[in-house]
C-alpha cells in the first residue's frame, strides 16, 4: 500500500493521532462534566513508591550513591517517593550488624524468593549505603523488620542501627511482611490476627525501649481483611503507628493461565488478591483508627510478574490507572514491587550490568506528573475499560482520560482545553520497549479521540 493509499484509510483525531477510519466510525462519544467547586483528596507529594526485598540488602553495593544510572532512573519517578524493603524475603533475613559478609548474589528480586533464602543478612554497611542512596535520590524508607524468624531484642537491635543511620530519610518500621500468610508456614494452623496482634505488641514494646519515639507502619496484609480490621481496632492505643498498610496484586500468580492481558484491565480478576469489597474493609479501617492507607507492596501479577502481561505497554496505562484511582480513594501512597529482573518491575537490572526501565515505569510517570494535585468531582457515562479524572494542580484544572479498551473512544470535554497535550501510549497492548510519555502540540477542540490502550491529560481553561 502506497502513501497516499494509506492516508485514505485514516484520520486524523482531535488529538493528532491517526486512527482507522472504520475505527472512528465505531468510537462510542461520551460527553464529561466535572464540578470544579466539589473537591476531593490532595494526593500527596510523596504518593509514588517502589518496594524490594529486604535480602536486596544482602549485597551492600546495590542502594549506593556511587550508582548514578539507578539515582537517575529513581528521581525520575519522583522527587521525593518511598523505597518500602521487605517482601517475604524480609523473613529470612538477619541483621549483622558490623560483620562484614561477601554477598551471595549481586540482586535478589521477587523471582529469586523461592531459590535464595541462606545467608540472607543487613549489614551497617548496607544501611550506610541506603542512607547515600537515599540522600542522593531525595527519597525516604518504609523499613520492615523480621517478625517470623527474629526475636524482639533482635528486631530492637536492628531498630536502633536502622533509626540511627537512616535518621531524617526514615518514615516507618514496619514489623514483619504479611502475617496473614503465617499461619501453617511460620507459625500453627491456628495462629490468627489476635496472635499476630499478641506478637506485635511484644515486638513493638521491645522497640520502642531501645528507641523511643519510633514510628510504625503495619500490618502488612496479603489478603485477609480480617487482619487489617484487628490492626486498625487496636491502632489508637498506639499513637506512634503512622499509617495503615496492605498489598494488592491484580492477579496471580504468574504461571496461573488466568493471568491474562484482558483480566489484567477488568476491576476484579478471578485470582485478585484484593478484591473490590476490600475497599469498603479500608476505608472501614481508616475511619476506625484514624490513620491513612498506603498500598506498600504490589504490582499486576503475583510470583515476579508474568512475560507478556506484567512486561508489556498495557501494564504502563493499568498502572497509571491504579494509581490515580487508589488516590482519588483516598489512599495515600503506592509501592510498586520489583527489583531484579522481575518481570513487572519498573526499573530492572544490577550495578554491574546496568540499569534500565520498564513500561510501568512511563506508567508511573504518567501518575507522578499529579503529586499534589486535588480531585475534582466528574461524570459522564460508562464506557468498559474507560476511567476520567479531573484534578486541579498549581491553579489549573487537568482532565485525564484513561483507556485500556481494545478500541478508541471518543470524549466531549468540558471546555476548550489549552493547546498541547500529555499522552501515555503506545503500538500495541502487548508491546514491549516501545511505550511512550510525551507532551505534544494539538489544536485547542474539545471532542477528542482517545487510542486504545492510552492515558491523555489535558488542561482546561477555568470557566
Amino acid at each position: 500500500m502506497n502513501r497516499r493509499d494509506l492516508l485514505g484509510t485514516l484520520a486524523v483525531t482531535g488529538s493528532g493521532l491517526l486512527l482507522p477510519r472504520v475505527a472512528m466510525a465505531r468510537t462510542p462519544a461520551i460527553r464529561l462534566t466535572f464540578d470544579p467547586k466539589r473537591t476531593g483528596p490532595t494526593i500527596p507529594r510523596d504518593f509514588v513508591g517502589l518496594s524490594f526485598e529486604r535480602a536486596q540488602l544482602s549485597n551492600p553495593g546495590y542502594f549506593s550513591p556511587t550508582s548514578r544510572v539507578f539515582v537517575s532512573l529513581v528521581r525520575g519517578l519522583s522527587p521525593s517517593g518511598v523505597i518500602r524493603l521487605g517482601g517475604s524475603s524480609g523473613e529470612h533475613t538477619r541483621y549483622v550488624g558490623d560483620r562484614i559478609i561477601p554477598p551471595a548474589f549481586e540482586i535478589h528480586g521477587p523471582e529469586h524468593n523461592k531459590l535464595n533464602r541462606e545467608g540472607l543478612n543487613v549489614s551497617t554497611l548496607a544501611l550506610q549505603n541506603l542512607r547515600g542512596f537515599l540522600d542522593a535520590t531525595g527519597w525516604t524508607c518504609l523499613y520492615g523488620l523480621n517478625l517470623a524468624h527474629a526475636t524482639p531484642d533482635e528486631a530492637a537491635r536492628e531498630a536502633v542501627d536502622v533509626t540511627r543511620i537512616l535518621g531524617q530519610r526514615l518514615v516507618a518500621l514496619q514489623i514483619g511482611n504479611e502475617p496473614d500468610a503465617f499461619r501453617n508456614r511460620y507459625r500453627p494452623a491456628n495462629w490468627g490476627p489476635a496472635d499476630y496482634l499478641a506478637e506485635w505488641d511484644r515486638f513493638h514494646s521491645a522497640i520502642v525501649a531501645a528507641v523511643p519515639g519510633a514510628r510504625f507502619a503495619g500490618p502488612a496484609i496479603s489478603n485477609k481483611l480480617d487482619y487489617l480490621t484487628a490492626f486498625a481496632a487496636v491502632a489508637k492505643r498506639y499513637p506512634d503507628i503512622a499509617m495503615l498498610t496492605g498489598h494488592y496484586y491484580a492477579m496471580g500468580p504468574a504461571g496461573s493461565p488466568e493471568a491474562t492481558l484482558d483480566r489484567l484491565k477488568v476491576p476484579e480478576a478471578k485470582t485478585a488478591t484484593f478484591k473490590q469489597a476490600g475497599y469498603d474493609a479500608v476505608t472501614a479501617a481508616r475511619q476506625v483508627s484514624g490513620l491513612p492507607y498506603r498500598m506498600a507492596e504490589g504490582n499486576s501479577c503475583w510470583d515476579g510478574g508474568k512475560v507478556g502481561v506484567s512486561d508489556v505497554h498495557a501494564a504502563s496505562v493499568w498502572g497509571a490507572n491504579r494509581m490515580l484511582d487508589w488516590a482519588r480513594r483516598g489512599w495515600i501512597g503506592i509501592n510498586w514491587h520489583g527489583g531484579g529482573y522481575g518481570n513487572y518491575s519498573p526499573i530492572v537490572g544490577t550495578p554491574t550490568k546496568g540499569f534500565t526501565r520498564r513500561p510501568l515505569y512511563y506508567g508511573t510517570q504518567f501518575g507522578q506528573r499529579f503529586d499534589g494535585a486535588t480531585f475534582l468531582a466528574t461524570s459522564a457515562p460508562e464506557v468498559p475499560y474507560f476511567d476520567h479524572y479531573a484534578l486541579r494542580k498549581d491553579g489549573r484544572d487537568h482532565i485525564v482520560l484513561v483507556n485500556q479498551g481494545d478500541g478508541p473512544v471518543t470524549v466531549e470535554l468540558p471546555a476548550t482545553p489549552e493547546p498541547g497535550v500529555t499522552i501515555l501510549t503506545g503500538p500495541a497492548a502487548a508491546a514491549r520497549d516501545a511505550t511512550s510519555l510525551t507532551s505534544r502540540k494539538r489544536r485547542p477542540v474539545r471532542t477528542v479521540t482517545v487510542p486504545p490502550v492510552t492515558a491523555m491529560d489535558f488542561t482546561v481553561a477555568r470557566r
